[in-house]
C-alpha cells in the first residue's frame, strides 16, 4: 500500500469522511472493486490522528518563554566558574507567566541547565486575580558569595530569599522580610515597620518592630521554627511567601 499517496489524497479532500464512505462502497472511479476493511481502518485512523496531532501541537506551542526579563552571572556552586540565572516571560499567554532557569558551568566550560521553575515567580496578570496586574515588579536576583538571593516586592514591603547550592539542590537557608502597618500612601513618624529575619538552618525566627526613621526598637519577638528538610527552589512557589 502506498501510504504517502493515500495521505496526500486525504489532505486534499473537501469532505474526507464522505469520500472514505464512497471508497468502502467501491464507488470511486479510480479504485473499482472497493477497498478492504484493513485499508478503511487505516484511513479512519488517519482521520482521527491528524486533527488531534495538530491540536496537540497548538497546545505545546502556546508556552513560549522567549522574552528575557532578568539575567545574572556569578558562581553559584563555589567551583570558580561562572553560572547563569535567567527569567523569561511567555508573552503569548495573557497572564504573562515567568520562567526561572539556572545554568551551571561544567568542567568542559559549557553551561548546563540545572533547574527550571514556572512556579517560583508570580505571573504579571495572574488568573487568580482575574488577569489584573499584580502590582509587583519582576523579582531581582543577586549572586553573592555563592548565595542566590531573590528579592521581590510583597504587599506592604519586600522579602529576600537566600538559596544555597547543596548536593544538586538549591536550599532555602535564610529569609529577610520588611513590612509596615501603613494603611495610607505615605510614611510618617507613627508608621511601624517590622523586620523579620528567619534563619532556617538554626530554626530561629526574629521579628523586630520600630517606628519609621526613629531607630528605636519597640519590641522584639523570637521563636523557634524548624522546617525539615530545608525548602528547595525547584519546589518553591511564589505563594510560599506567606509561610515566612
Amino acid at each position: 500500500m502506498n501510504v504517502v499517496k493515500y495521505v496526500k489524497v486525504y489532505m486534499n479532500l473537501m469532505d474526507p469522511k464522505a469520500y472514505i464512505l464512497n471508497l468502502t462502497n467501491g464507488a470511486d472511479q479510480n479504485n473499482r472493486g472497493g477497498f478492504n476493511k484493513s485499508f478503511y481502518r487505516f484511513i479512519a485512523f488517519i482521520l482521527m490522528l491528524v486533527p488531534l496531532n495538530l491540536f496537540s501541537q497548538n497546545i505545546v506551542s502556546r508556552k513560549k518563554y522567549t522574552y528575557q526579563i532578568r539575567e545574572e552571572i556569578g558562581d553559584l556552586n563555589n567551583d570558580g566558574k561562572m553560572d547563569k540565572i535567567t527569567v523569561n516571560m511567555d508573552t503569548t499567554d495573557d497572564s504573562q507567566p515567568l520562567r526561572l532557569q539556572i545554568f551551571l558551568s561544567k568542567n568542559h566550560g559549557k553551561l548546563t541547565l540545572a533547574l527550571t521553575s514556572d512556579q517560583a515567580i508570580e505571573p504579571q496578570y495572574p488568573v487568580e486575580n482575574q488577569r489584573k496586574y499584580n502590582g509587583f515588579q519582576v523579582p531581582d536576583f543577586i549572586i553573592e558569595k555563592g548565595i542566590l538571593k531573590m528579592w521581590q516586592e510583597i504587599k506592604g514591603g519586600n522579602i529576600t530569599y537566600h538559596f544555597k547550592y547543596n548536593r544538586g539542590n538549591f536550599e532555602l537557608i535564610y529569609v529577610e522580610k520588611l513590612t509596615s502597618d501603613i494603611a495610607k500612601s505615605y510614611f510618617d513618624e507613627n508608621t511601624i515597620f517590622t523586620e523579620t529575619k528567619f534563619d532556617l538552618i538554626r530554626g530561629i525566627r526574629t521579628e523586630t518592630d520600630e517606628h519609621f526613621g526613629s531607630g528605636k526598637v519597640l519590641s522584639i519577638r523570637k521563636k523557634t521554627v524548624l522546617i525539615r528538610p530545608l525548602p528547595r527552589l525547584q519546589d518553591f512557589k511564589f505563594s510560599d511567601k506567606n509561610r515566612y
